[in-house]
């Protein structure tokens, strides 16, 4: 199986890419109104946007703060603009999308758009416009499913649909862009075979990139209190037991399908279980 430097490797020969994160001041459908409030029940922001993104108001200057902090160590690097925090094709005009991520390309050394969002929020026009760019540069679209089945999604306060997420797949593989899917390990009320079969749905898909990541508890979080009142139905796992799964999960896991990392990484002062320490390249020499 390829690694996703590989991956990366293929689509921009001769260069050495790197993500930057943009906070482009989105919001998210369920949580702005849309269709619900309250966002995802394990999900606060600031536990996975990098500081420059909270600290910097505009794409360029956060971009560009970005670039400083890798070009000390690789001034030939290449960057790929990352719209990571929230929905980053909702609750703007087509026009207003198309000079946010024109903005984004247009700095020096930006090779590549990376597109963060929600299956619900990809309508065919948003999708156009991305397959436009495309024309030009690498467009990569990250689509959260989180799970394949929908009482999670119910439970999880997600707002949408498997067959939503599958939809929008399909709709943005065949119009060119290249399609990841994301999903979460030990969701309320799913065990380690549902699991599994969430990453055989979703590889059934045209994706090209999976992300998985096990459920961190973050402090502040409505899952965070439902856990402190016994009443979260979640078991956080144990990185003896998130390894077996994962060395299962490599089996069943197409050689065309890239998984781009098994872990999340929120800062430890804001995770309340599970406490594991280590980051996601040693967790992927542990799976060697």
């Amino acid at each position: 199986m390829k690694t996703y430097s590989e991956y990366l490797a293929g689509i921009f020969p001769g260069m050495k890419v790197q993500k930057i994160s943009v906070n482009a001041g989105m919001s998210c459908p369920n949580r702005d109104g849309t269709i619900g409030t309250g966002g995802c029940s394990y999900c606060r922001v600031d536990s996975f946007t990098p500081s420059y993104c909270m600290e910097e108001p505009g794409v360029v200057a956060q971009i560009e703060r970005g670039k400083a902090f890798f070009a000390r160590k690789y001034p030939e690097m290449r960057y790929l603009a990352y719209f990571q925090s929230f929905t980053n094709t909702h609750g703007r005009s087509l026009a207003a999308l198309e000079a946010l991520y024109h903005e984004a390309l247009a700095c020096r050394d930006v090779v590549g758009l990376i597109v963060g969002t929600r299956p619900d929020t990809l309508p065919d026009d948003v999708v156009g416009l991305l397959s436009r760019l495309a024309a030009d540069v690498p467009v990569f679209v990250e689509i959260g499913a989180e799970s394949t089945f929908d009482e999670t999604l119910r439970r999880v306060n997600r707002g949408h649909t498997w067959a939503q997420t599958a939809d929008a797949v399909t709709r943005c593989a065949a119009a060119g862009l290249h399609c990841g899917l994301h999903l979460i390990a030990g969701l309320p009320g799913e065990d380690d075979a549902m699991v599994m079969e969430n990453v055989r749905r979703a590889c059934r898909l045209p994706i090209e990139t999976l992300k998985l990541h096990q459920l961190q508890i973050i402090e502040g979080t409505p899952l965070h209190r439902a856990w402190l009142a016994g009443t979260a139905d979640v078991e956080p796992y144990t990185l003896e037991r998130y390894t077996a799964l994962c060395r299962a999960i490599l089996r069943i896991i197409p050689e065309d399908v890239v998984v781009e990392r098994w872990l999340a990484q929120s800062p430890p002062q804001m995770v309340a279980a599970p406490k594991w320490g280590i980051k996601n390249y040693q967790f992927n020499n542990i799976l060697k």
